[in-house]
């Protein structure tokens, strides 16, 4: 394929010092999120080398924004909302393609997830939820929510300055104030730019910047961006309680894999206990969904029973007992392999379908295959070459979201035949 054209320097120069069209000069909301994120870009006069090259580097990857169109169809329009809601630049909306191409179930190999790229410790520290059922930082509100709390006390911190700001977002506040403090001793000028970082994050707010530029101008780059529509994706839907996501999905009539595309926070195959009991739905399934929770008797909700391991129990037994089965047992309690000790205690769910959520099925037949892991692999990689989501991975076969995959290692997997 041919290289995209790209302004020369002339070019370049008249291209940036254009004003892009105020929001306020249109009455009438653009059908396009891209156009209303187009008309509130600033950062995109900015010019340097490094943003040069960052935008070259884009402009080589020409299914670039048509995977992330498709993606920002669920995600963008919130996250505009909530950067225009607390004044914010509207670039810092953006941020979620540079950190994960707008793939909530994005996990780097420092294990940093989500749109955001969150680090566990931070997400910790920041007070997201994380745990077996659930991780907030793969949540679409929670972790924009901790994202922009965060985004603006760096600004705060570092003189009102959002280059410094998202520099330390990247790398750590600790790191940019350190670069800072040796610019300043060595008499060197303490901005951005000028500072000694680490190479990912010299790299990082170029990329930012030069994506605002494509944005702001795909014309003059040849670039075609697939319209995204400027209107809610999704809506709230209260649960009532603990749900299995394979009913929840049919109440809503939609397939389980949209469900877990609008819920990529929740980690297993009932919603989370312990967080707010409701789900994201497509716009337009709110009402069949709430006449369906209504119907649901207690036989039908997810009801657990605690139960104290006993001398000379096993999990065979134990399933019998309570008129389930082992597979489920291992994967609420987050059991690998069959070993169980006198004294601890299982959860064990009983009183609802279980079995076609634990394979996190959706409606089209799915078969059994079993994956040895390769060096290299990772979650992300297996799912991408199975059609699968990462949690489908995570759930089928009762992994630790924070442990790495080992060369070796046997997955089973539920891939559509055909």
């Amino acid at each position: 394929m041919a290289e995209t054209p790209v302004p020369n320097q002339n070019q370049e120069q008249e291209l940036f010092s254009k004003t892009v069209t105020s929001p306020t000069e249109s009455k009438k909301p653009p059908k396009d999120l891209w156009v209303r994120i187009r008309n509130q870009l600033t950062w995109q006069s900015i010019h340097n080398e490094q943003i040069g090259h960052a935008r070259d580097s884009y402009l080589r990857q020409p299914n670039y924004l048509s995977v992330v169109a498709e993606r920002a169809d669920l995600y963008l329009y919130y996250i505009v909302e909530e950067v225009e809601r607390r004044g914010l630049p509207i670039e810092v909306a953006l941020l979620p393609l540079v950190e994960s191409t707008l793939n909530p179930f994005a996990t780097s190999s420092e294990r940093a997830a989500g749109l955001w790229q969150i680090m566990p410790a931070t997400g910790k520290y920041l007070g997201l939820e994380q745990n077996w059922w659930y991780d907030g930082r793969r949540d679409l509100r929670d972790s924009t929510r901790i994202a922009l709390d965060y985004l603006e006390a760096l600004y705060a911190e570092f003189d009102n300055d959002w280059m410094l700001a998202l520099a330390a977002y990247n790398s750590g506040k600790g790191r940019v104030g350190r670069a800072r403090k040796a610019n300043a001793k060595a008499g060197l000028p303490t901005d951005y730019w000028s500072l000694k970082l680490p190479r990912e994050t010299r790299h990082y707010v170029p990329r930012l910047i030069a994506l605002s530029q494509i944005v702001a101008f795909p014309e003059a780059f040849n670039v075609k961006i697939p319209p995204v529509p400027n209107k809610p994706a999704f809506i709230v839907a209260a649960t009532g309680g603990q749900i299995e996501l394979a009913r929840a999905a049919s109440l809503a009539e939609i397939e389980l894999h949209s469900l877990r595309a609008l819920n990529p926070g929740q980690l297993r195959w009932a919603t989370s206990p312990d967080v707010a009991q409701e789900l994201l739905l497509p716009v337009g399934t709110k009402a069949q969904f709430q006449l369906g929770v209504a119907s649901l008797t207690e036989a039908d909700r997810v009801r657990w029973e605690h139960y104290k391991i006993r001398s000379g129990d096993n999990l065979i037994n134990i399933a019998k007992k309570f008129d389930t089965e082992v597979g489920l047992l291992r994967e609420v309690n987050n059991i690998r392999g069959s070993m169980i000790r006198a004294g601890d205690t299982l959860m064990i769910p009983y009183g609802s379908d279980w079995a076609s959520s634990l394979a996190m099925v959706t409606k089209q037949e799915r078969q059994q295959q079993r994956y040895r892991v390769r060096r290299g692999d990772s979650l992300y990689r297996i799912a991408g070459k199975f059609n699968v989501s990462v949690n489908d991975i995570i759930s089928w076969n009762s992994l630790n979201p924070g442990d790495y995959l080992q060369p070796g290692q046997r997955l089973t997997l539920y891939v559509s035949g055909g």
